[in-house]
């Protein structure tokens, strides 16, 4: 893989990854999710409808199915979330992303409709990060493929993931000028 190529599929670099994270880099990451659902409707605003059918990247998804994909996937890391804390280390059930992205809605559905949504979900997500104790951010679930998962793991894993989609928007409008 090239240099040019990692950066349009990692235009921030890759999520941080520890064992434990501290307070204050939960709280930015709490205040990171907060505000994703406005930063990715700035993103996509003045796009058309033609450019929110162009690909990220090269093989990417378009923008539609990338927004549509951030809503999907935090769906169901809400979901896990609230397993986490109401569970013994649950095991939950992966999906599988690039299916998703081919159904109907992911292809053709409006991005307000996604954004909506994400504005909601966000609003909710962030309320009950910002409740927990630091025994409740020890606590997680297994993941089948990629083992225990933390919440403090999840809430800056999520954090990262918003800003990462928002940037393969914002870096493409910028490399097409538009």
């Amino acid at each position: 893989m090239t240099s040019e190529s990692v950066l349009l599929r990692y235009p921030i670099g890759g999520p941080k990854r520890a064992a434990s994270f501290t307070a204050q880099e939960r709280s930015a990451a709490i205040e990171g999710i907060r505000q994703l659902p406005q930063k990715l409707r700035s993103a996509v605003a003045e796009l058309s409808e033609e450019q929110l059918a162009t690909p990220y990247r090269p093989g990417g998804w378009t923008v539609r199915q990338l927004v549509h994909h951030v809503a999907d996937s935090h769906m169901n890391a809400y979901v896990r979330v609230r397993l986490g804390l109401t569970e013994n280390w649950p095991t939950i059930v992966p999906y599988q992303e690039p299916r998703w992205a081919e159904l109907e809605d992911a292809r053709a559905a409006a991005v307000s409709t996604s954004l909506d949504l994400l504005q909601a979900l966000h609003a909710r997500w962030a309320q009950l990060f910002a409740s927990l104790d630091e025994q409740a951010w020890k606590r997680g679930y297994v993941h089948p493929e990629n083992g225990r998962e933390t919440l403090e793991q999840v809430v800056m894993l999520y954090d990262w993931h918003g800003r990462h989609h928002t940037a393969h928007v914002t870096q493409l409008s910028a490399r097409m000028g538009w």
